[in-house]
Order: C-alpha cells, then sequence, then structure tokens
C-alpha cells in the first residue's frame, strides 16, 4: 500500500507541473527525479543520464525522423493537396467525407511506420491544414487523429508486439497476423462514429459536391496515383522483407522528394522548412521519449507495477473479472507509462495468471496493445497527445476532451474481442494452423 501511495504522490506531482505549464519533457524527467531520489537507494544523476541515452541511442528510431520528414515533404509541396483532390470524388457521397482520410491515413500509414508517434505526427501534418482550409471540425479532426494515430502500434509490424512476443515467449508471426482484423474492426468503429457524428451535425460538414460518374472519378484520382504508388511501394519491400521500417522510411523520404520534384512543386525554400519542421518535431518527441523513459525506471526501482500486478493476482478473480480488474490497472499504468514499459514490467507476473486464467496469449497480446492504445491517450502521459499538443498548440486536455469519443470506440474494440475472441484467433489459426 506504502508503494501506491507513492505512486499517486508521483502523479499528483505530475499534474501540478503540467498545469503549472513546465515543459512535458521535463515533467517526467523531474517526477522520475523525485521518486528515485526520495524512495529509492538509487543514483538519479547515473540513471536519468542512462535513460536519456538509452531512449535515443536506437536504431529503429531513425524511422521517426524520416517518417516525420516525409510528412513534411507531402504537406509543403502539392503532393498532399492532390492527394485529398483525388480522395475527394470518392468519399463525396460518404457522410463525413474527407474527414475520414484521417482514419485511412493512418491505418494505412500504421502498417508502414509500425510506431504511434510517427503515425500520429505524419498524416496530422499533411492531414490536418487541408481539413480545416476546407471547413471541417477542429474538434472532429483532432479528437480522430489523437486515436486513430495509435494504429501503429496494433496493424502490423508494431514494435509493441515484437516486445509482448518476446515476454510472452509467443510466436510474432502468429501475433502479427491477429492484429490485422482488431485493426479493420477499430478503423471501422472510427469511420462509423464520424459518419454519426456528420449526419447528426450536417452544418458542420461542407457540402457535398455534385455527383460524378464513375470514370469522372477514375479522371479526377489521378493525382492520387503517384503518392498511392509511394504508399504501396513502402508498405511492399517492408511486407516482401526486403527492407526494416527504418530503411522503408527512407525509400519514403527518397520518393517523395522525386514526386515533389516531378510535380515542379520542390524549391530551395520549402525543402529548407521542411528540414527544419523536421527537426524541431524529431527532437520534441525524443526529448519526451528520453523524460518518459527516464520515469519508468523509476516506476521499476520503485516497484508500483509489479505491487499493483500481484495485488491483482491476490484477489482470486474468475477469468473475466481477471480480465476487467487487468483493464483497470493497466488503464492506471497508462497514465504514467509508455506502453512497451507496461508490457516489460508486468509480464512475469501477469502472464502466468492469464495462463492459469485458461486465456490464449496470442489474443491477450492484442488486448493489451489496445489497452496500450488506450494509453496512448490518456492523460497525463498521453504520448499521442503531446506529440498533437506540440504540433498544433492546443492544450492536451482540450484534444483528450475531443478523443472521448473515440476512446469510447476502442473500449467497444476491447469489448468485443473479449466477447468474440475469434476476431482475434481465426486469422492466426487459418494461415498457420490452430496450436496443439
Amino acid at each position: 500500500m506504502e508503494i501506491l501511495l507513492v505512486g499517486g504522490l508521483l502523479l499528483l506531482i505530475m499534474f501540478m507541473l503540467l498545469s503549472g505549464g513546465v515543459w512535458i519533457a521535463m515533467t517526467l524527467a523531474i517526477c522520475g527525479w523525485v521518486g528515485q531520489a526520495f524512495f529509492t537507494d538509487t543514483q538519479p544523476g547515473k540513471n536519468l543520464f542512462s535513460a536519456f541515452w538509452e531512449s535515443n541511442a536506437s536504431w529503429e528510431l531513425a524511422a521517426l525522423p524520416l517518417f516525420i520528414w516525409m510528412g513534411e515533404i507531402l504537406f509543403r509541396t502539392k503532393l498532399s493537396e492532390e492527394m485529398f483532390e483525388g480522395l475527394r470524388p470518392w468519399l463525396n457521397r460518404v457522410p463525413g467525407r474527407l474527414m475520414h482520410t484521417t482514419i485511412l491515413g493512418c491505418g494505412i500509414f500504421g502498417s508502414v511506420s509500425g510506431s504511434s508517434a510517427a503515425t500520429c505526427a505524419t498524416i496530422s501534418k499533411v492531414a490536418l491544414p487541408e481539413l480545416m482550409k476546407r471547413g471541417y471540425s477542429e474538434k472532429l479532426a483532432l479528437g480522430s487523429l489523437a486515436t486513430a494515430g495509435t494504429l501503429g502500434i496494433l496493424i502490423p509490424p508494431s514494435i509493441t508486439m515484437v516486445v509482448y512476443a518476446v515476454a510472452a515467449d509467443a510466436s510474432i508471426i502468429r501475433i502479427f497476423l491477429a492484429g490485422f482484423l482488431p485493426g479493420l474492426l477499430l478503423m471501422a468503429l472510427f469511420s462509423g462514429y464520424i459518419m454519426w457524428w456528420s449526419l447528426r451535425h450536417p452544418d458542420q460538414v461542407p457540402p457535398a459536391d455534385a455527383p460524378t460518374t464513375f470514370w469522372e472519378k477514375i479522371k479526377l484520382s489521378r493525382s492520387l496515383i503517384p503518392c498511392g504508388a509511394l504508399i504501396v511501394f513502402v508498405c511492399w519491400v517492408l511486407i516482401a522483407g526486403y527492407a526494416t521500417a527504418t530503411e522503408c522510411a527512407a525509400y519514403g523520404v527518397v520518393g517523395s522528394l522525386a514526386l515533389a520534384a516531378w510535380s515542379r512543386s520542390l524549391t530551395w525554400n520549402n525543402f529548407c522548412e521542411g528540414l527544419m519542421g523536421t527537426t524541431r518535431s524529431s527532437c520534441m518527441i525524443m526529448f519526451i521519449l528520453a523524460g518518459a523513459a527516464f520515469l519508468t525506471k523509476t516506476m521499476a526501482f520503485t516497484g508500483i507495477p509489479r505491487e499493483l500486478a500481484e495485488w491483482v493476482n491476490g484477489m482470486h478473480l474468475s477469468p473475466l473479472a481477471l480480465i476487467a480488474v487487468l483493464t483497470v490497472v493497466y488503464l492506471i499504468l497508462g497514465t504514467a507509462l509508455d506502453g512497451i514499459s507496461m508490457i516489460v514490467l508486468t509480464s512475469a507476473v501477469v502472464l502466468p495468471m492469464i495462463q492459469k486464467a485458461g486465456f490464449d496469449l496470442v489474443w491477450f497480446g492484442i488486448f493489451i496493445v489496445l489497452l496500450v492504445e488506450i494509453a496512448e491517450v490518456t492523460p497525463p502521459v498521453g504520448f499521442n497527445l503531446f506529440v498533437l499538443q506540440n504540433m498544433t498548440g492546443k492544450d492536451s486536455n482540450t484534444i483528450a476532451k475531443a478523443a472521448i469519443p473515440f476512446f469510447a470506440c476502442l473500449v467497444v474494440c476491447i469489448v468485443l474481442i473479449t466477447v468474440f475472441p475469434q476476431i482475434v484467433t481465426i486469422l492466426p489459426d487459418m494461415v498457420m494452423g490452430v496450436e496443439k
């Protein structure tokens, strides 16, 4: 109980600092320092340096600035505008119209990047200015981008899935396959809410264009071909195993530069502006990652995640009650930890409980990834909230409020895969056979 009080105190300090306008990364680092200095026997200074170095000295993290640069190129040249113009005739009669591009874009890009932050940052950079220019609801756009950005860790390949597979000693391929149908289901739920909202608020959606024939749509969609070909190519080389996520990001940058030059919209001025925008966004995200890594070390040293898991284990719950309580526990942890840390710090205690209760470890992997997605949009340490806050200037609490309906869609998805676990298991069972 004493450890849980320490966790509550650190959360209180975090809320006070964020309310006082302290930088997000500094807030996370300060809370980590207080936790280690006053509640552990470790050396906070030494751990601070190691956390900052370890969190950023990663080859996989090199994909982040590259994907952000790709988004900057698309945004600062006319490629993004052409892409939206190409999608416009196909979404013209769908309630919500171009607002669905946030969901489609995050779903497609998430399958390439494998990162929630990269997906959120890149699609926001491309989609948000175009949607605002066309008169769409800013609140709906922010909410959809914050939550749809999390598709980067649900639609394979996903770093979070790899970490879980290693921790659970489960098949990475099976877990990757298990993520596809829940990812499509979540995209359908997000788009369904956008359609429902648009029907209820027709005055906040730009009017539909005049109807067009199929061949007219094809003609108008010619502008989609360059960007569509680039996205298909980047996805293909990754899925076919010809390139890693970082190499795919590099291909995306080179392809975007080539397309921008071919369309004669690449200038020295927007090239330099794109580099500077990439530098600012990447440094901001990496600084936050470093602060979160230091706070994660503090959580590990204090033993708060393990204490929570052992507390749940001591309750001797039924299978469904166990899942319900674990959901609450992971939501609490998500207010202070990133997703990978949640998995690493609790797996040793939680996974034996899950196996004993008779749950499939592949199913639980998707279940926990969905909880990690919720953590990405849960204050005060909702990472996608921070990304959008720094990119738009909007307060993270404002973005969190806008994301509440889409947050509910995530909860509905969790309920559906719990009631119908076949949504998760059917694809890996069909492709690889049922494990004996």
